[in-house]
């Protein structure tokens, strides 16, 4: 296959891939391994290693990224991502992501969240092949691809690399974990149509306390999102949904008294695991903020 070719390829394979992961915000090992494209069948992922090298491309496909995996794969300074070398030698499955490296292929990462459960992010580059700590560096945008010294960013960079980091990598696994956690379907209206989903955090990213972690996170519509987020909807420490003054005496639209005023002291549907449900030290302080609006 020509790189031309192969590029071309590579493109349709990752839009289609976000196309499948836009609902949940994941994918599983049985769709990476039988995706069709057009009526043609391309594994993403490889059976048994962390790296698909498919025999018909010039350069590695995929990379797979496990937090309890064997390899020291880690964030460097925002979106730079060290990706170890296969173990036993620099070339061997390492050399088709060198390949990858020095074509500039975009490339496909994939988060595993749980055993057979991944977060796809593509599309992302080889940027840079460090021999001596025997790691790739993975930018996680294209315009990193024009970074000089990507293992030593300026500040100006980092900053940026930091942004990028931020939502391109942990956006969508934060989101992909707290709609697996709820089962897809907003928690206040019971919604079951992922692309209509987002992930709300609790208390807000920015804040000390606003880690992106699931038991931080409510799986929201995105209008319920919307009047989480303005204080037209609040939720108290024991999961029950409030109402802003400013719609219950509201006359309005059906939308507004079905999917607000009927809400209006009801439970929120909770995660099945306990980990997963909302903390209610957070819901506190962010219940108490909305009751401040009112």
């Amino acid at each position: 296959m020509s790189i031309g070719a192969e590029k071309i390829l590579r493109g349709q394979i990752i839009e289609h891939l976000k196309g499948i992961v836009s609902a949940s915000g994941t994918v599983t090992r049985e769709q990476l391994w039988d995706f069709d494209l057009d009526g043609t069948t391309h594994r993403l992922i490889d059976r048994s290693r962390g790296i698909r090298n498919p025999r018909d491309m010039q350069a590695t496909l995929s990379i797979m990224s496990a937090p309890d995996g064997p390899y020291t794969d880690q964030d460097l300074d925002g979106s730079l991502f060290a990706y170890a070398y296969r173990e036993g030698t620099v070339d061997g499955d390492n050399a088709k992501l060198r390949r990858a490296y020095e074509l500039e292929l975009p490339i496909i990462l994939l988060r595993r969240l749980s055993p057979g459960v991944y977060v796809p992010i593509c599309p992302v580059y080889v940027v840079e092949d460090d021999t001596e700590k025997r790691q790739f560096l993975i930018a996680l945008d294209a315009d990193l691809l024009n970074i000089a010294q990507p293992s030593s960013p300026t500040p100006l960079e980092r900053k940026y690399v930091s942004q990028i980091t931020k939502r391109r990598l942990h956006q969508p696994e934060f989101r992909a974990r707290v709609l697996l956690a709820y089962k897809s379907r907003c928690a206040v209206c019971r919604l079951d149509h992922g692309r209509l989903l987002d992930a709300a955090h609790i208390i807000p990213d920015p804040d000390e306390d606003g880690t992106p972690t699931v038991d931080n996170g409510l799986s929201l519509c995105k209008i319920h999102h919307g009047a989480y987020d303005t204080a037209l909807l609040g939720i108290d420490p024991n999961f029950r949904i409030h109402i802003s003054p400013q719609l219950l005496g509201s006359n309005e639209s059906p939308v507004i008294e079905y999917g607000f005023q009927q809400l209006n002291g009801g439970e929120i549907a909770l995660p099945t695991r306990t980990a997963d449900r909302p903390d209610t030290d957070r819901l506190s302080v962010r219940f108490e903020r909305f009751q401040e609006a009112c």
